[in-house]
């Protein structure tokens, strides 16, 4: 009696999962095809950036984790005739699937988080730099250098260019004087003031003015200020554990960039003690040499205000 309920259950268990691969292909499959169809109907490559960069790497670790419940799935198909032999060799298929799709699934995050960021950047290189067209005529439209730029940008624009949260590209049709502004993350985070809307809110200083210990909270005061009108804002966070004194062993302090009017783009690479990589591309060197001013590893990663 059973072994009949085992067999029947092994049975209704083969179609089940036949059907749930089928499925999750087709949902994984779909989504990919939503995202594809979403990119392709952008009309501009600035729309295409920001989808690809918000949203890409997102889908594509959706898609796999699928692939691998798929692959899990259809595992626990195979070997069905040993699988009557005796109900032991189910619970080892199933655990061996599950060996296999976990693989799997680590092996594509894995991919995805050291080998794709190369690729979605030439991508969106590709994309952000693609010359522009004016709509009017159909005129091929020249990106205009950082120093060019700034006359046609406000004095908040360039504020926020200059704490690096924000990054503009003007474009322009030197026959007809067409210009088109695109607005794009900076390298830094800053916040967006609440007074003027810019994203030029930058962390200044820190002061603690409640020293934790181990059976009290402590306090924490930030002060952020607007570099653009000054305003001043100030957030209390608690210190849940003792404060540690830390040197400040990452700051840059001999700046060993010399203007070189040779030098075209520059490349920054910063790494991490625990392991975090930051890659940066600059134009030209006066750039690089303002962002490493500004930089600073510990509050590149501030929580909002």
């Amino acid at each position: 009696m059973n072994n009949d309920f085992y067999l029947d259950f092994l049975a209704k268990w083969q179609q089940i999962v036949y059907i749930l691969v089928f499925v999750v292909l087709g949902i994984g499959i779909l989504n990919y095809v939503i995202y594809k169809i979403s990119f392709a109907s952008k009309s501009t490559f600035k729309e295409k950036f920001d989808l690809a960069s918000e949203k890409e790497t997102k889908k594509l670790l959706s898609g796999h984790i699928l692939v691998a419940i798929a692959l899990f799935l259809f595992c626990n198909t195979l070997e069905y005739e040993t699988m009557k032999l005796d109900p032991l060799w189910f619970f080892i298929r199933l655990f061996v699937s599950m060996c296999i799709g976990v693989l799997y699934g680590y092996i594509a995050q894995l991919i995805l988080k050291f080998y794709y960021p190369g690729v979605l950047e030439k991508k969106l290189k590709k994309l952000r730099y693609t010359p522009r067209i004016n709509p009017e005529n159909g005129n091929k439209m020249k990106l205009l250098s950082e120093d060019e730029e700034d006359a046609y940008l406000d004095e908040g624009m360039q504020a926020e260019e200059n704490v690096f949260s924000v990054d503009y590209d003007v474009w322009i049709d030197e026959a007809t004087g067409y210009t088109k502004i695109e607005k794009y993350k900076g390298h830094l985070s800053a916040h967006e003031c609440d007074r003027c809307g810019f994203q030029t809110l930058r962390l200044q200083k820190e002061e603690i003015v409640k020293e934790a210990t181990s059976t009290e909270d402590g306090e924490l005061l930030k002060e952020f200020k607007c570099s653009y009108c000054n305003r001043i804002k100030r957030k209390t966070v608690v210190l849940s554990h003792k404060i540690k004194d830390q040197s400040d062993g990452g700051r840059l302090i001999d700046d060993p960039l010399s203007h070189d009017g040779r030098i075209t783009v520059v490349k920054i690479e910063i790494h991490g003690s625990r392991g975090e990589i930051k890659e940066y591309d600059f134009q030209n060197l006066d750039q690089a040499k303002n962002f490493l001013n500004e930089f600073d590893f510990e509050k590149l990663q501030e929580d909002s205000v």
